[in-house]
């Protein structure tokens, strides 16, 4: 019997996750820490909400996950002008670095993950899976880039 496709992209998603907070670790930060960095890296500055929504985490746990990156000198919090109850999240020049060695290791995983496929199955695989995501209702722009995928 085949699997669903449901089960398949379900425990694809597990392990893949699995191997990219193995692979971050070595960096010095965790899956979720790497995981803000890189959507941080594109958009830079909104509030602690809109990551918390972004990663799908409790405001909590990401305003407890600032704290210790703002402490590590990662990031830091800015007053939001609109709003002064708000804070916006920003990257430091320490960070930035960081950000590099995240997108290769990303690159190295994505290669990894694809072993196997030529480049039209890579293709086919990335206009399937995003279809899957549109139709789950997934927002057009993605979470972050890295040079490799554009």
């Amino acid at each position: 019997m085949d699997m669903p496709t449901t089960y398949l992209i379900s425990d694809s998603s597990r392990l893949l996750r699995r191997a990219f907070d193995n692979r971050v670790r070595t960096l010095g930060v965790t899956g979720p820490q790497a995981r803000l960095l890189l959507v941080l890296s594109v958009t830079e500055g909104e509030n602690q909400g809109y990551y918390a929504e972004r990663l799908d985490v409790e405001p909590i746990t990401l305003c407890r996950m600032v704290d210790r990156m703002e402490e590590a000198g990662l990031l830091e919090r800015r007053r939001d002008p609109a709003d002064r109850r708000a804070w916006q999240v920003h990257l430091t020049e320490r960070s930035r670095p960081m950000i590099e060695r995240l997108r290769e290791c990303v690159e190295q995983l994505n290669d990894d993950m694809q072993a196997g496929l030529d480049a039209n199955q890579r293709s086919l695989l990335a206009d399937a899976l995003e279809r899957v995501r549109m139709n789950l209702g997934g927002n057009p722009a993605p979470a972050y880039r890295t040079s490799a995928n554009g």
